[in-house]
């Protein structure tokens, strides 16, 4: 799948640039185009060559569990070549068909065998098995062949993440024992040698009840991330400090505002770059989708650590910078247009909002007839990220109707609203905006590509659109034009 945008440029015979900026939430596309599909994967590097693999679910539109496991390749972590499966289902096996499930792909070089080992939570569809699942490779890229699938240690498995101990190089599973009342805990296991098996549980979270782990280390910490059970249901994560794997762990916190749900995102993967100037850590998280699992997105953002403090913290960015071999990122500078200075027409109106910029934030986007637009905008003639600062509130209907509020009891979850955006009047080019939950009160931003034209005489239209519910966007607080990519 493409985006308009990208048919566009196609069209017209303009080549399609290299990417500079990491945007989370956005429709991430790797260089032939197509829509990037890794989801609760990994990324292991490649020490000879110094690339990066990516490995995740693959899920398309019409099979989007199933699918077996995507890898993608890049030297700088923006622009991804696709390499086809990695792991490929087979139709009849007892472990990895098309009707089991493989989730949360991590893969980890064993210097001892020479072999790239690809392990991931292995299961029927039912959740019954709660297994591991291993397959190797000489080649990191695969195709990796099946091993085994199995209990470690005799325990259940759920929600894989692995961790290499920079000091030791000693390697981790990390997992939770499943969605049942018996469990709720948590391990840091030890792998052999040969990175094939598990060899002691060198800690329990008991009775926690979390899952997605993943490990951040420093010079004297590790962090590890994990969300609470609640789906593909977004949540705040949280973090628990240690001077060793071995305990004792600090008390839970949280790593992002509370009512963002983590930025609506779900931990799985952290990666650290050690570059030539400055050590990055990234958060590799999930913008899960249930309405459609292969359209869910990713949220990439640098962390930021206080070892004196014993804090970790997402630090938030529309769209940055990252050199992979320097590791330093930063942000561009973007130009904000307010809701207080925009005209509506049809049943939008500006409401007074105590948390908005200026005050002002636009609500009653419903359908086509009711929109925003944002006047005077400037535009360099070349594809820009814009971000639209929202608030979906999500209080449409009851608990038993589609889309009812999850603040009622009962209340059913609607993970997005969907509007539509029109530059400079073009109806034939109008894009879709997807805006995911947030709490009452609560500003988040999502991001869309458009074209400007060079000046300042553009305008951006927001309206409604047809979600299964009703024709209607989240309430508007302003929209950032940043400068383009090349």
């Amino acid at each position: 799948m493409r985006s308009v945008l990208v048919q566009l440029l196609a069209v017209s015979g303009i080549v399609l640039a290299k990417r500079k900026y990491l945007v989370p939430g956005a429709r991430w596309y790797d260089t032939d185009g197509g829509l990037i599909s890794a989801h609760a994967g990994g990324v292991t590097k490649e020490e000879d060559t110094g690339k990066f693999f990516w490995f995740g679910e693959r899920k398309v539109e019409g099979q989007e569990e199933g699918g077996g496991v995507s890898v993608y390749s890049s030297d700088d972590l923006l622009n991804w070549d696709y390499g086809g499966l990695a792991l490929a289902p087979i139709e009849g096996h007892k472990y990895i068909s098309p009707e089991n499930i493989i989730q949360r792909p991590k893969v980890v070089f064993s210097e001892s065998t020479g072999l790239y080992n690809m392990w991931w939570h292995a299961d029927n569809s039912s959740y019954g098995w709660l297994l591991q699942g291993l397959a190797t490779s000489p080649n990191i890229s695969g195709p990796y062949t099946f091993v085994d699938a199995f209990s470690p240690m005799g325990n259940w498995s759920q929600d894989f993440g692995v961790f290499t101990d920079r000091k030791t190089g000693d390697t981790y599973a990390l997992y939770s024992n499943g969605d049942s009342v018996a469990g709720r805990d948590d391990f840091i296991s030890k792998m052999n040698e040969e990175k094939t098996n598990l060899t002691e549980v060198v800690y329990t979270f008991v009775n926690y009840d979390l899952e997605a782990p993943t490990i951040v280390q420093t010079d004297s910490s590790y962090y590890i991330l994990m969300s609470h059970k609640t789906g593909y249901r977004p949540n705040n994560v949280v973090a628990f400090r240690a001077r060793s794997l071995a305990g004792p762990w600090s008390a839970p916190f949280t790593i992002a505002p509370l009512g963002t749900r983590t930025y609506n995102s779900q931990s799985g993967f952290t990666l650290t770059l050690e570059g030539t100037e400055q050590t990055t850590h990234l958060y590799l998280g999930d913008h899960w989708d249930s309405n459609s699992l292969w359209e869910s997105r990713y949220i990439w953002l640098p962390v930021a650590i206080d070892d004196d403090k014993g804090s970790l913290e997402l630090v938030w960015r529309d769209v940055f910078e990252l050199d992979a071999a320097t590791g330093i990122w930063t942000a561009p500078e973007g130009k904000g247009y307010y809701a207080k200075d925009a005209t509506v027409l049809g049943g939008a109106y500006k409401q007074e909002a105590n948390f908005a910029s200026d005050g002002t934030i636009i609500a009653g986007i419903y359908g086509n007839d009711s929109t925003v637009t944002f006047e005077g905008i400037e535009g360099t003639g070349k594809p820009q990220w814009v971000s639209f600062y929202y608030q979906n509130t999500d209080d449409m209907g009851f608990g038993d109707q589609p889309g009812g509020s999850p603040d009622r009891i009962g209340g059913k979850w609607q993970l997005r609203r969907i509007a539509s955006v029109v530059v400079n009047g073009k109806t034939e080019e109008l894009q879709t905006l997807y805006q995911r939950d947030t709490n009452k009160g609560i500003i988040l931003s999502t991001p869309l590509e458009l074209f400007l034209e060079e000046g300042s005489t553009n305008t951006i239209t927001v309206g409604g659109l047809f979600n299964g519910v009703d024709y209607k966007g989240a309430d508007l607080e302003k929209i950032v034009v940043y400068p383009p990519e090349e």
